[in-house]
């Protein structure tokens, strides 16, 4: 018997005795115990994936494979049956992300930052609305995706790490006390940015969203992914910024950068006329769906652009001006600057 060569057919035909039989009579009758790594998808029940490859060998090549003849994992059980095309499910749903945090810190701290438990109204609350938050795949996520127990442990993970905490920390992470300490420190923008996530997520509003700036690895945002999605969303509305780039050519300006000064046209002749991106500086915590308006956006040239959005806080237009001032002539003339009085005025703000 040649260990691992089972057939397609073979494992429908495993899936059906375990369906007959039942779960835990499948698993007795073989010696199999539950998995705990690996799960074998199919029409929309999951099988222990261990199990299911063992027992294939029995139609394929004469018996089953014993418990201790194979693992569950990914050299064994879980890489066959993937060959053969099934879905493998880990048994570990995925990380929290900084979003999904963001909401536990927030019913967290509403409870004065004592952990709530899994049958608290607003775990379960919380725990429906986290399953429909458009960041993790459907195949990384377990029965056990985010239900109100794991929300309830979050939240015990995220107080045990408060300053006011006097009992010994859970084990949560150090992201757990980075958004806390957002929280601590901003606590009205934190909790705006929550009360934003919350309403896209009720209203459908992400789902759309392209995840194209998740891919950017120097781009962050204290806020989390779904807002930050969004706020590149408008930034990259073509009609939108011809709009803008519109109504700054007929105030008889340049098309330049308002940090840096930059102009395309003048460095790459035609091929940079009427070129160059747009910023929104509205604070991603006050970014709602509501209609941006052109005085919302600043022209900024592609280098500034990735410079704002690098690393939070991010600066203001007019703050990175500074800095370039600051680091490249120091003590020197002032950068030249075209800034238009509506944007003069919004590079006031703070931008986080």
């Amino acid at each position: 018997m040649r260990k691992g060569a089972i057939s397609r057919d073979g494992v429908l035909k495993a899936v059906a005795e375990c369906d007959e039989l039942g779960h835990d009579r499948f698993l007795s009758a073989y010696g199999y115990e539950p998995a705990t790594g690996y799960f074998l998808v199919h029409e929309d029940r999951s099988y222990d994936s261990k199990a299911i490859a063992g027992v294939a060998h029995k139609f394929d090549q004469g018996r089953a494979l014993r418990p201790d003849e194979l693992s569950g994992g990914r050299s064994h059980a879980a890489k066959w049956l993937a060959r053969l095309g099934f879905v493998i499910r880990s048994s570990r749903n995925p990380d929290w992300t900084r979003d999904e945090i963001i909401l536990a810190c927030d019913l967290a701290m509403a409870n004065g930052w004592k952990r709530l438990d899994f049958n608290d109204p607003r775990v379960i609350e919380l725990s429906a609305l986290l399953q429909t938050m458009p960041i993790h795949p459907q195949d990384v996520r377990t029965e056990l995706f985010r239900n109100p127990n794991g929300v309830a442990h979050k939240t015990a993970d995220i107080t045990s790490r408060h300053p006011d905490y006097r009992g010994k920390p859970t084990n949560g992470n150090a992201l757990d006390v980075e958004v806390m300490n957002d929280f601590l420190a901003r606590p009205a923008e934190m909790v705006e940015a929550a009360q934003r996530i919350r309403d896209g997520l009720t209203a459908g509003e992400f789902q759309d969203l392209s995840s194209e700036a998740d891919e950017e690895d120097d781009y962050s945002a204290p806020e989390g992914k779904l807002l930050f999605r969004r706020h590149r969303s408008r930034e990259r509305d073509k009609g939108l910024r011809k709009r803008k780039i519109d109504a700054v050519l007929r105030q008889g300006h340049r098309l330049t950068c308002e940090a840096c000064s930059f102009d395309f046209e003048a460095t790459y002749g035609p091929r940079g006329a009427g070129y160059i991106e747009c910023h929104h500086v509205v604070p991603l915590h006050e970014a709602g769906e509501g209609r941006t308006k052109l005085r919302d956006l600043a022209l900024i040239c592609a280098n500034c652009h990735r410079m704002i959005h690098r690393h939070a806080p991010w600066p203001t237009p007019s703050e990175l001006r500074s800095l370039i001032q600051e680091t490249t002539n120091p003590g020197g003339a002032q950068i030249p600057s075209q800034a238009k009085p509506e944007q003069t005025r919004l590079d006031r703000r703070t931008v986080r």
